[in-house]
């Protein structure tokens, strides 16, 4: 167990490593951003109670990541060749390598199959940082490239993956998981079309996902079971809980159909009708298991509470949740109604 000046230092190197791969102008200069993330990540995953578990999911962690890297440190030595001593390369080919390694990175289907069985290991921060920060270096990366039918490609497959593998899950790491694989195929296509859009989404994305962490985290929630039998005494905490649920499926009138709006306008706008369908209808089973739960955590009641853990917590974390719960819930009209006053 490291002690909390440890943490902060590999939280601060890890930070570091996101800006250098943000900020280099070269593929080698964010390769050894990324390195440097990778590296710092680690033992903040290795840093549990459960060691077991959390050893086993850093070591997957480490091997994807280091597959990776090891294939973008080959494309971007295959680049400086090309630039460096006129060897006839294929860019679109090399740009494809590294749009695959990158898209193993972040997670994206169809390089998805490490994500819900590494999340399914993790402390719900490790897991928030995982679904959160350590995306923002390769998306920035993707962003540089332009290879339209791939990303696409890959679009698809993660808003289908992630709707269809959250159906039958008792988890909710994995739950969440699958919730994050469709969510990165949003933030995929909002890349495509704008960078501002992708910011806005994943600013919105983020904090919904901090709000139900920030919850699980708190009572030691793990499993499906336990969200029915929990909060026999606190109807409001279950009615909350269940409606950031439903926002963070993107479901009208809560804050969480914000970003999928202004992603669906945009592409309707481009006419790209086929993809906004296919979008559109993975959204729509993600908030149906999502309504799914919520009807049978509010039908059936567990008076009985097979769980030793203990459901004290104090009065600050509750009026925080409250508050990111208000905004959760009443952010749309609350953006809609400060745009008009403007």
């Amino acid at each position: 167990m490291f002690n909390n000046s440890s943490k902060i230092l590999f939280i601060t190197i890890m930070i570091i490593g996101t800006l250098i791969t943000v900020t280099s102008n070269s593929w080698l200069g964010a390769w050894m951003g990324l390195e440097i993330n990778l590296l710092s990540f680690i033992p903040l995953l290795s840093d549990s109670n459960n060691n077991s578990t959390s050893t086993e999911a850093s070591l997957k962690y480490f091997l994807t990541q280091a597959l990776a890297s090891t294939v973008l440190l080959f494309s971007s030595i295959i680049l400086m060749l090309k630039n460096n001593m006129n060897i006839e390369i294929n860019d679109s080919f090399t740009s494809m390598i590294i749009m695959s390694a990158l898209l193993l990175k972040s997670g994206a289907a169809p390089f998805h199959f490490w994500f819900p069985n590494m999340m399914e290991g993790l402390t719900w921060m490790n897991a928030l940082m995982l679904m959160t920060w350590q995306k923002i270096a390769p998306l920035m990366l993707i962003s540089y490239l332009d290879i339209k039918n791939l990303l696409l490609i890959s679009v698809i497959l993660s808003v289908m993956v992630g709707a269809i593998g959250g159906l039958n899950q008792t988890s909710l790491r994995k739950l969440m998981a699958f919730s994050s694989i469709n969510h990165l195929g949003w933030m995929l296509m909002s890349l495509m079309i704008s960078e501002s859009i992708w910011f806005i989404y994943f600013l919105f994305y983020s904090f919904l996902s901090f709000i139900l962490t920030f919850m699980f985290n708190i009572f030691k929630l793990f499993h499906l079971n336990q969200l029915f039998s929990w909060f026999v005494n606190s109807k409001i905490l279950k009615f909350t809980l269940f409606l950031n649920f439903l926002s963070l499926g993107g479901l009208p009138p809560f804050l969480g159909f914000l970003p999928k709006w202004l992603v669906i306008q945009q592409l309707t706008l481009c006419n790209q009708y086929f993809s906004l369908t296919i979008m559109m209808m993975s959204t729509l089973i993600t908030l149906f298991f999502y309504l799914r739960i919520c009807y049978s955590a509010f039908m059936l009641n567990y008076y009985e509470n097979n769980w030793s853990i203990s459901t004290q917590f104090n009065n600050m974390n509750t009026n925080l949740y409250l508050i990111f719960t208000f905004f959760s819930i009443f952010g749309l009209p609350l953006v809609t109604l400060f745009f008009f006053m403007l």
